[in-house]
């Protein structure tokens, strides 16, 4: 079933929404109110570039129901395709089991408000049975379409949360002004020991990562024109704009800078308090999906490019191998329907390119891939409590990466290319979307070194 504009808004505004959000207060502490405001649009209008980059990249497409980001690496940069799909493997993991700890952290802190039963207190128990009876059933949806009720009550979950943060800095009560701190309007906070601004500005840049749902969320549109991918892609970026300035300002005026890492533990225990964190427990329950989609599809994509490669080194000798070989790894779409069709179902085309065809991801394969992701998220989940170190560089290398490195690149590689086969002058327009396109790729080098570095080194 095609999905419509309003159900592909939300559900990269359900993808960007996850964990990250409860920590946009305190990379305020590092930078001022102004500042930090400031940086919320900028972040949010780069997210935005690498979107209108992506939207950009299906002018080249003849079949835009299959795309994925090793489809488009195939015409663009073939022999790194891999290496962009290890990226985005790693990046959706590490995501996937930073909601699974989330949620572990926050479920004994709600069954404590309900029951004094140890045996309701323990986060493995609550870990291994929400992964079993809510978010493995849920990973098997084939469809981004099919989470679109998910998504909705996701991101009710996000404006509860928004609500919850904004009553209590309008009608704060005197538990929770006892715990202010100094507001900085303009200077960064003197706490340098605990953050810092070049420490904080992944968590900016990680808030509006969806990029690697939104070729998914094309495949399934009802009405994929570039006009209405532009379209989803501003009204969702415009959407989380506004949430994560409500909710950054509110909870750092509350609690200044004294502010923590989950703003969600800040609040003393209440009925209020206790609906927002199980409004955040649906919330990293419902986005680990959209975590796991994309990570399937990329392991599947590498598997299939080492299995190509010695399947056409045993065989380039062989009859017909030029038709029946070359087979591209399924895209984030129609890879996940379980259907084997002998014709072919990807026709990425860019001008003087030759036509490239797909392989399906078979239920067999869907369900090995799947089972591995569960398991071993939830056993790094249950043995690990805190990845943040880990999390702040798959952060700074896999959010980077496909929000702005790769979309630059391939925009830049096929914007225009209609006019190479023969040497037409690039028009003004063009060639400016070019550049621009380049110009987000070192961008996202620019954080990639930043965020790394503050992050080993401060």
């Amino acid at each position: 079933m095609s999905s419509t504009n309003k159900s592909a808004v939300l559900t990269l505004l359900h993808t960007c929404c996850g964990s990250g959000i409860l920590a946009l207060p305190f990379a305020f502490k590092a930078n001022g109110l102004i500042l930090s405001v400031l940086t919320i649009f900028f972040s949010g209008f780069c997210a935005l570039s690498g979107l209108l980059c992506q939207a950009e990249i299906t002018k080249y497409v003849r079949n835009k129901r299959n795309l994925s980001f090793f489809a488009v690496s195939k015409i663009t940069y073939p022999s790194l395709g891999v290496f962009f799909d290890m990226a985005i493997a790693v990046k959706c993991f590490g995501v996937s089991v930073s909601y699974l700890i989330v949620a572990g952290d926050l479920l004994p802190q709600i069954f404590q408000t309900f029951t004094s039963n140890s045996f309701f207190h323990h986060r493995e128990l609550h870990i291994l049975t929400l992964s079993i009876f809510v978010i493995g059933p849920l990973c098997f949806l084939r469809k981004l379409g099919s989470l679109k009720i998910a998504s909705m009550v996701a991101i009710s979950s996000v404006v509860y949360l928004c609500f919850m943060v904004v009553l209590n800095f309008l009608f704060p009560s005197a538990d929770v002004k006892a715990l202010k701190g100094t507001v900085s309007l303009w200077k960064p906070s003197l706490h340098f020991q605990d953050t810092n601004s070049l420490k904080s500005f992944p968590i900016f840049v990680f808030a509006y990562t969806c990029h690697h749902n939104t070729f998914s969320v094309i495949n399934e549109l009802q009405n994929n024109t570039l006009k209405s991918i532009r379209t989803i892609a501003i009204s969702a970026m415009g959407l989380a704009c506004i949430l994560y300035t409500a909710i950054g300002i509110s909870g750092y005026l509350t609690f200044g800078d004294n502010i923590k890492g989950n703003i969600i533990t800040m609040y003393p225990s209440s009925i209020l308090t206790t609906i927002g964190r199980i409004a955040i427990v649906v919330l990293v329950t419902l986005a680990f999906p959209l975590q796991c989609h994309p990570c399937r599809a990329s392991i599947h994509h590498i598997y299939e490019h080492f299995a190509s490669s010695n399947l056409d080194k045993n065989s380039q000798h062989a009859a017909g191998t030029a038709t029946s070989r070359n087979y591209l790894p399924a895209g984030e779409h129609n890879p996940l329907i379980a259907t084997v069709s002998p014709t072919p179902t990807d026709e990425l085309i860019e001008e003087g390119s030759s036509k490239v065809t797909t392989s399906e991801l078979n239920s067999k394969t869907f369900t090995l891939i799947t089972c591995s992701i569960l398991c071993a998220s939830l056993l790094l989940a249950i043995s690990v409590k805190s990845l943040a170190t880990m999390l702040s560089i798959v952060g700074a290398t896999g959010s980077t990466s496909i929000a702005f490195i790769l979309p630059g690149l391939f925009a830049h590689n096929l914007i225009g290319s209609e006019y190479r086969q023969t040497r037409t002058k690039l028009p003004t327009w063009t060639k400016v979307k070019k550049n621009l396109a380049l110009g987000l790729s070192f961008w996202g080098v620019c954080v990639m070194v930043t965020a790394l570095s503050s992050t080993l080194f401060f």
